[in-house]
């Protein structure tokens, strides 16, 4: 005897559908063998530049004629055998051809999805879809897929992941957003050559491979230590500005969300609820301007920055949509160390400065460089006091706290006494905070 609503819900479950990647995803995949081959020579150039001297022309050629097909081969399996799913309650993506794998996301604990568009993806009107998921420290993704593809997928994840019913999530689409602030490309030139980091690099690319040529007389070691230091200077100047280039932030019931790139398009989402600190920095060139860069840590998440540049008060309104309620302390409203602390750190002491808000635990370091870190109590994991014997000997201690993202924020050179009121009264505010904060859901109103 059969029970007839529980064979109608069996026969009216649709059957799962699986999707492949664009077609255009076994060329990215066919490079991988080629890699393998690069990686090698860079690891050992000496034993590369022998191997390459003995190779004729016909070995050569063969070596091509082999190397190909199979690098093509190689790309369209790896295609062939990947599938994805979204079924109600996960995405599977399934990969593999001799090993095969089967990861199972659940929705519930997505916390971002990310479309990137490399400049060669633009080109071809694919896109790549990055996945931030608690408890993993690599995201998850599907490339390439087809730019409308992409963004239907993270309009539906997120649609689920915001507890809409699956029969609804393709009709929810994409939520609209507000733009909060914009960075002209003049404003984010001008930061790049104002920033300390860039000209360090560039000296050290220009200075340290002549001295090392003069003391090795090797242009393998030349290589091995000005390419990376060449790297190093222009990720900190080109390479930021093309990155960080037309950076718009805008507010939507999903999140901030973030597009930016010159070459590489990227559109980022901060998840709501997620932060667990908020920096203000100050470089020492950028004061006059009045600018301030905002980096964030997010817990399950690797966006790190919020505003690339920006005057401050634009700033802190953006903060103000991600930490509702928290008003940024002013510099006044700091409290310095003791002035022995210039015992245990002469001079950088004065950079120090703590402020405890009824919302958040702020603490400020540098003199050049100031950073104000911003700590809402409900974000607090654990409180620590530290205290080594030159700092026991002058009455000071450290009070570190721990957020959710595995970051510390720690008030340093602090009067002993203060720290452990310190210690005690965090405990307490984040106890009362985490009570009353609200519910880290994606589109909670």
């Amino acid at each position: 005897m059969t029970t007839p609503g529980v064979d109608d819900a069996v026969r009216e479950k649709p059957p799962l559908i699986e999707h492949r990647l664009h077609p255009v995803t076994p060329l990215r995949r066919a490079w991988a063998p080629v890699a393998v081959l690069i990686g090698w020579a860079v690891h050992d150039p000496d034993q590369a530049q022998r191997q390459l001297t003995r190779l004729t022309s016909t070995t050569l050629l063969i070596a091509l004629a082999v190397l190909v097909p199979a690098a093509a081969l190689y790309g369209f399996l790896t295609w062939w055998f990947t599938h994805f799913a979204v079924t109600d309650s996960e995405l599977r993506i399934r990969t593999g051809l001799l090993f095969r794998r089967t990861a199972h996301i659940r929705l519930e604990r997505i916390q971002a999805v990310d479309i990137t568009q490399p400049l060669l993806a633009r080109v071809a009107g694919v896109a790549k879809l990055k996945l931030d998921v608690i408890g993993t420290d690599k995201k998850d993704e599907l490339a390439f897929l087809g730019a409308d593809e992409a963004r239907a997928l993270r309009a539906e994840l997120l649609a689920r992941a915001a507890g809409f019913a699956p029969e609804t999530a393709h009709e929810v689409g994409e939520a609209p957003a507000r733009q909060l602030m914009h960075t002209p490309p003049l404003d984010l030139a001008i930061s790049v050559v104002l920033t300390g980091a860039t000209w360090g690099s560039l000296a050290a690319a220009l200075v340290v491979p002549p001295l090392l040529w003069f003391a090795t007389h090797s242009v393998w070691s030349v290589l091995a230590t000005g390419l990376p230091l060449l790297g190093a200077a222009g990720a900190s100047s080109v390479g930021r500005f093309v990155g960080e280039y037309d950076w718009t932030v805008g507010e939507s019931p999903d999140g901030l969300r973030i597009d930016h790139g010159l070459l590489d398009r990227t559109h980022e989402t901060v998840p709501p609820g997620r932060v667990q600190t908020v920096r203000i920095v100050e470089p020492l060139l950028w004061r006059r301007r009045g600018w301030v860069r905002v980096e964030l840590d997010v817990a399950g998440s690797s966006n790190s920055v919020l505003v690339p540049v920006a005057p401050r008060e634009v700033a802190e309104s953006v903060i103000a949509r991600v930490l509702p309620g928290v008003r940024v302390a002013e510099a006044a409203a700091l409290s310095r160390p003791p002035r022995r602390a210039g015992r245990c750190m002469p001079l950088w002491w004065r950079g120090y400065g703590i402020a405890v808000t009824d919302t958040v635990f702020a603490t400020r370091h540098g003199l050049l460089r100031r950073s104000l870190a911003l700590v809402p109590h409900a974000k607090v994991q654990s409180v620590r006091l530290a205290q080594g014997p030159w700092k026991r000997l002058w009455g000071l201690a450290d009070v570190h706290v721990d957020t959710g993202a595995n970051k510390t924020v720690t008030a340093r050179l602090r009067d002993v006494e203060e720290a452990a009121e310190l210690l005690r009264g965090q405990a307490e505010r984040s106890r009362t905070g985490r009570r009353d904060a609200l519910p880290d859901r994606w589109m909670a109103s």
